[in-house]
């Protein structure tokens, strides 16, 4: 029999837009396993999108077991476990039953669009960016709470008597991880969030950190929903549920696309990442200083460790990355799998005139146009799948350059590279349309998958499996650097055509 060996690995459970995955690492940072399942999408209504909250609990389950078998070893062995989460889904659930009172409403959804046009007539968008560093609009948690309340009969009710809790995904994890209802071994379990996490509902003063009882006031909120706002590396108490991590400690919470920050060890002031998941993810490192963007960006809290100040930071939020490349597998068919859209790209040396903006959900940052939707522009008998294909990628690398310019005047300098992570940087013909496309070059770590590994980085932060930044730094690799090709006209010239094209998207 194997000899087990105490505290010789972190884990980290990453729950996304899609999928539900579990990695563990060992000292030297290497995932010596993974396991991921994906979970339902659901679309009740156009532009509403929702998942099961008691189905991702059960994947949540299933991938932890999953990747502890697959290398035979026991909670014993696992030093601290983090916990990652899609940022803003919202899940309202009955503590004494375990039960959700709706389905999860998912960062996507712009069903609270109506709700979010009457808040920012009646108090100004200013106010909201000052206090919270967000702007109103269906991205928030705290529009998708007051839907909830007013939409499903009995829970506001049942709300303002304290009988129900609201969530994020992190801490319904977090309920759920340390005991949910069965109350193991007579306490309470956790309803507690990270400031990450905190900072992305519209209700919670990003200066000082705990929930404003004027905003939650003016989206008719009962502050008894709210979780406890904590650090995000720190004590969050041993998992006490039974089949999972028993008595492992939980000690570090992010939300994805900081933990995804945290994984590529963006720990000083300016470090900028780009995340390529379902939507597109950019942020900056600004430090201990808030600052309010003047350019269409949120600010948002990096990251918090016990003890300290938060450390800031400003983001640009595209809510169509890889799952623009989903639609074109799954609802066009137009390709078998999404990696084979590369193959498809190169069969063309350019996008042949079409260009395809991908507001499905209207557009994010920087332009914040809740009422855009997507359109297929320059179509002719001479394009083919493949000019649709390349000019998909291509609104990618557009729609990164848009959040890229805002946040270099933001911050009052040029980017000189950009670092890079997430499923669709395997996309080589992507990354050099990306480094055309931005006229800098860009960096692609050993290990894409930098969320779950932040999350583990975090984890192992707190529990002292790792002693400090620096030795995280050390063990983060570059794989492969692009370099633009494209001249400066010709980048010009591309970007202007995106541009003019992005206007056929407004409505008329």
């Amino acid at each position: 029999m194997r000899a087990s060996k105490a505290n010789s690995y972190v884990a980290a459970i990453d729950q996304g837009t899609t999928s539900t995955r579990c990695i563990i690492i060992d000292d030297t940072g290497a995932v010596v396993s993974v396991a991921a399942k994906e979970h339902e999408q659901i679309f009740p209504e156009q532009g509403w999108v929702e998942h099961d909250p008691v189905e991702i609990w059960d994947n949540v389950r299933g991938v932890v077991s999953q990747a502890m078998v697959a290398i035979d070893i026991t909670p014993y062995e696992i030093s601290s476990v983090g916990v990652t989460n899609q940022r803003e889904t919202t899940v309202i659930w009955d503590p004494a039953t375990g039960e959700p009172v709706y389905n999860a409403i998912v960062w996507q959804d712009t069903r609270t669009n109506e709700i979010c046009r009457e808040l920012a007539s009646e108090e100004g968008q200013q106010k909201w960016l000052d206090r919270t560093g967000l702007l109103i609009n269906s991205y928030p948690a705290g529009p998708k709470i007051k839907w909830i309340l007013d939409n499903v009969e009995g829970v506001r009710e049942r709300a303002e008597k304290g009988e129900l809790y609201f969530g994020t995904m992190d801490t319904w994890l977090l309920w759920n991880l340390t005991g949910g209802i069965r109350g193991d071994d007579g306490h309470e379990a956790l309803h507690v969030t990270d400031v990450t996490n905190a900072s992305r509902t519209l209700l919670m003063d990003i200066r000082t950190q705990q929930w404003d009882p004027e905003l939650c006031e003016a989206l008719d909120i009962p502050m008894s929903l709210l979780p406890e706002i904590k650090p995000s590396i720190g004590d969050y108490r041993s998992v006490r549920h039974r089949g999972i991590l028993a008595d492992v400690p939980i000690t570090g919470v992010l939300g994805d696309q900081q933990a995804a920050l945290f994984g590529q060890g963006g720990f000083k002031e300016g470090d900028t990442k780009n995340t390529y998941g379902t939507g597109l993810f950019l942020v900056m490192n600004t430090g201990p200083e808030l600052k309010i963007s003047e350019h269409g960006l949120l600010s948002t809290i990096a990251y918090q460790i016990e003890g300290q100040d938060p450390v800031y930071a400003l983001e640009g939020s595209v809510s169509m990355g890889g799952s623009l490349v989903q639609w074109l597998r799954d609802s066009l068919q137009m390709i078998p799998t999404a990696p084979a859209i590369e193959d498809f790209a190169r069969q063309v040396p350019d996008n042949g005139g079409v260009h395809i903006v991908p507001a499905f959900s209207g557009l994010f940052a920087p332009r914040w146009r809740p009422d855009a939707r997507g359109v297929i522009t320059g179509l002719t008998r001479f394009a083919n799948r493949n000019h649709i294909c390349r000019a998909v990628l291509e609104a990618t690398a557009f729609q990164t350059r848009e959040v890229v310019d805002a946040m270099a005047r933001d911050a009052g300098k040029e980017l000189d590279s950009l670092r890079v992570d997430g499923a669709m940087v395997e996309n080589e013909l992507l990354m050099q349309m990306q480094a055309d496309i931005l006229g800098i070059d860009v960096i692609r770590p050993g290990d894409i998958e930098t969320t779950a590994l932040g999350a583990a980085f975090a984890a192992g932060l707190g529990s002292g499996f790792f002693k400090d930044f620096d030795q995280i730094v050390d063990l983060i690799s570059i794989r492969q650097t692009w370099t633009p090709e494209m001249t400066g006209d010709e980048r010009a010239r591309a970007y202007d055509a995106w541009n003019e094209a992005v206007t056929h998207a407004y409505p008329r």
